[in-house]
């Protein structure tokens, strides 16, 4: 960039202008975070058959390079439900390796794609693993920045032929600079690293700050491919992906309806509409697959995996600017919270002291993750470790409720982390968290932590040939094995298949329960379909709800005139919206007739397939239609 400045100087203002076209024409390219966008929404991922279903319309779309299939919790959830995840990875990859887009995955360095350390041997299997599987890249993150843990990943992607990304955990913090991050980048672009990820993880990172880091690492390394991953939960990564555009960033996470904004990531549409406006080289999108593939995803939701959603994270809140805690979070955080509500109040009540409400809660919740995090050393809000923080908050606050002092309630991994077991802390832990691991006996760690943790590969290759199991395609089941060992055998033994069938089962009888009580009129369904039944009457039509959400007849300040039974409609009639937790949608009468019985009123809660409206079709077209 430099050179090209000096090259314009003493050659005129036309010049100049000129190569700011150049400049302004740069090309950014998107990638569609789908294996993200479920996390981020709530607990499942899709099976093989919808993955399959879906990635062909994906392709269709034509404006994504690379798609994020796997990693983070991916392939564990597939084993909770009692899928094969490797056959699911196989498969979700191939239709994508074949039309030449890029997948990537997310790893966690030490932790591999678990939740704790996984030892060298095991974590160089998952980078040949997954390779063979059809993964082109690997997205590497230490949730502390230690350089040092992402050594190997570096080191392991590359042996085995992927692409490898090093990830930045990005938080905002008087530690967390950009000469901060700068010399984590230094470490990983020297350990050979291909590509660099701000991986913005709450969303928190500052518009300005990220640009600044993007224009330092591009100007050190112009070489190196730069990717921006935001979450939109605070509502600052719009404005982030101008910056870091502006900056020289090359590519940009995005998602799509109907998972996309609250706290997941930008709509790929607004994204694009945005760097177009803004002078940049992006790819037009197919909007007849955007709708294939929003309509699939939505009816993905519908099928089983909505009863795991949670609507919190379809909500932006600046509430996270000031903790710092991903959006994602909030779904687990709420459950939390709920679980505790009732203790803290009881205990509350007894001193003689006002109940907190939820909203009160949450607010001296994340009061206290901000006064605690600088004392546990500012480690990034990325997973493990913004459970960490997030435990210790919500125990000191039932500590302090009771008159006791903070920190009584420290689980060992939090203190593993304390301790440097897991790498070191951007930050000094605070005298209170120093002087109490002293009073306890406990010491700090100043080793490589994956020296903490050696080999265990052969070990689970001769218990799988004691259990007789196939190690699998390139020791892919083996790898499954030892990554996943709980939930891998549950996934043997079908132990994993009952529970969660049991899971859904209780799921879909809460949500009944809860539809039961705020719409009184599922008895009027009941009794619809048993009248229509006696009837025999082929020419009653019922209208059903396309997916589960609340209906309404006035919406958008106009005021529809809601049908009643004797009213005429045509086919192709609004009669209602419903309204999910993604959507609204009209719904309209594919049937030409007289409406004989409205069965849903305003608001009312309505599941997929719910009747809303019996029809008596008419044959022959007459001239009443209704107003509207």
């Amino acid at each position: 960039m430099q050179g090209t400045g000096r090259r314009a100087q003493g050659a005129g203002k036309i010049k100049i202008i000129e190569i700011r076209e150049v400049i302004m024409k740069k090309k950014i390219r998107f990638s569609l975070v789908y294996r993200d966008m479920w996390q981020s929404s709530g607990k499942y991922q899709p099976r093989v058959d919808q993955l399959k279903e879906v990635a062909p319309h994906i392709i269709e779309m034509g404006c994504f390079d690379r798609i994020e299939t796997n990693g983070g919790a991916f392939e564990q959830v597939q084993l909770l439900y009692g899928e094969n995840p490797n056959v699911a990875v196989r498969e979700w990859t191939r239709p994508f390796n074949e039309a030449g887009i890029q997948t990537h995955m997310l790893e966690r360095a030490l932790n591999g794609i678990r939740m704790y350390p996984v030892p060298a041997d095991i974590r160089r299997l998952m980078f040949n693993v997954k390779k063979a599987q059809g993964v082109n890249i690997s997205r590497s993150f230490c949730g502390l920045n230690d350089y040092r843990n992402l050594e190997l990943s570096v080191k392991y992607a590359k042996e085995a032929g992927m692409i490898s990304q090093g990830a930045l955990s990005i938080t905002h913090s008087p530690v967390h600079t950009v000469d901060y991050y700068m010399n984590v980048v230094d470490h990983i672009v020297d350990y050979g690293a291909d590509e660099i990820c701000l991986k913005d993880m709450a969303g928190v990172g500052r518009p300005a700050t990220l640009g600044e880091l993007v224009k330092q690492i591009k100007k050190k390394y112009p070489e190196i491919l730069v990717q921006y991953h935001g979450h939109s939960g605070p509502g600052m990564s719009m404005a982030s992906m101008l910056e870091v555009a502006r900056a020289g960033a090359d590519y940009v996470d995005v998602a799509m309806e109907p998972l996309s904004w609250g706290m997941i990531h930008p709509d790929v549409i607004a994204v694009r509409a945005m760097l177009d406006d803004a002078g940049f080289d992006v790819p037009a999108i197919n909007m007849d697959a955007y709708m294939k593939v929003r309509s699939l995803t939505q009816s993905f939701i519908d099928d089983f995996l909505g009863y795991f959603i949670d609507p919190r994270n379809k909500q932006v809140s600046s509430l996270l600017i000031s903790s710092g805690l991903p959006g994602g979070m909030m779904g687990s955080m709420m459950a939390d919270l709920k679980g505790v509500h009732q203790g803290i109040n009881t205990s509350l009540r007894k001193q003689d002291k006002p109940e907190l409400t939820e909203d009160e809660l949450i607010v001296k919740l994340f009061r206290e993750v901000e006064e605690i995090w600088p004392v546990l050393g500012y480690p990034p809000l990325v997973t493990p470790f913004s459970q960490y923080v997030k435990n210790v908050a919500l125990m000191n606050i039932i500590q302090m409720t009771s008159g006791r002092e903070r920190y009584g309630m420290i689980d060992n991994n939090t203190w593993d982390m304390i301790l440097g077991k897991a790498g070191w802390l951007p930050g000094k832990p605070g005298k209170e968290i120093t002087d109490l691991a002293a009073k306890l006996g406990k010491e700090f760690y100043s080793g490589n932590p994956q020296d903490a943790y050696p080999d265990e590969l052969p070990s689970f290759r001769e218990e799988m040939k004691k259990n007789g199991w196939d190690p699998g395609k390139d020791d892919e089941e083996l790898f499954e094995f030892a990554i996943h060992e709980r939930q891998y055998r549950d996934y043997k033994s079908g132990i994993a298949r009952t529970r969660f069938m049991n899971e859904l089962e209780k799921a879909k009888e809460a949500a009944k329960t809860a539809t039961s009580v705020k719409m009184p009129e599922q008895k009027d369904m009941a009794k619809t379909a048993e009248t229509a039944q006696k009837r025999n009457d082929p020419l009653l039509k019922a209208i059903t709800a396309p997916a589960r959400g609340k209906i309404y007849y006035n919406l958008y300040g106009e005021v529809t005139e809601p049908s009643k039974p004797g009213d005429h409609v045509n086919a192709g009639e609004r009669i209602c919206y419903i309204q999910t937790s993604s959507y609204i949608e009209e719904i309209v009468s594919p049937y030409e007739g007289e409406v004989a019985e409205v069965v849903v009123s305003q608001g009312a809660n309505v599941n997929k397939g719910d009747a809303l409206f019996m029809i008596k079709e008419q044959k022959t077209v007459k001239n009443k239609k209704k107003k509207v």
